[in-house]
Order: C-alpha cells, then structure tokens, then sequence
C-alpha cells in the first residue's frame, strides 16, 4: 500500500465533513411556505364546507309540516327520474 495515495485518501473526507456554522440564520436560508392560489382557495372552501351544517333544518321542517298536513306529494315521474338518475350514476 502506498501512504500517499492513503494521505490523499484521507484528505478528501476530511473535505467532506460538514462544518459548524456560526449559529445565526440569514434570512435566504430560512424555510418558508407559500400557498398557491388554487391551495388557497381549496382551503377557503373546505372552511365554509366545514362551517356549513350537514342538516338544512328549513327544508327538514317544511316537509314535516307538509307531511303532518296531508299536503306533501310526489309524482311517479319524478320518483322514476331519480332511480335512474341514480341507477346509471352506479353503473357508471
């Protein structure tokens, strides 16, 4: 074994170790996050999704009083519509 090819060797890892810094961050090496305008968007409705209640209780009340009256009906056609509306939405 030749030692100055060993020297030589040893110099480059010690080239490559990492070297301590001073410990104070400039300002071009700190992290930052930047939101696109889409991303922001998408975060601006899923907080009004998320504020929305699940139950529109005006509609819910409505139709219990129809209910309750004897005046809520619904047509053949328009029950027929929706199960196919829903039929081919699963097949699809």
């Amino acid at each position: 074994m030749r030692i100055d090819t060993f020297n030589k060797i040893s110099q480059l890892y010690q080239a490559s170790k990492p070297r301590k810094t001073s410990g104070s961050v400039t300002e071009s090496s700190r992290d930052s996050l930047e939101l696109s305008r889409t991303g922001n968007d998408f975060r601006i409705a899923k907080a009004a999704v998320q504020a929305a209640p699940d139950i529109r209780q005006e509609k819910v009340d409505a139709i219990k009083q129809q209910l309750a009256s004897g005046t809520y009906s619904v047509s053949g056609q328009d029950i027929a519509e929706h199960l196919v509306e829903r039929y081919l939405d699963l097949k699809a």
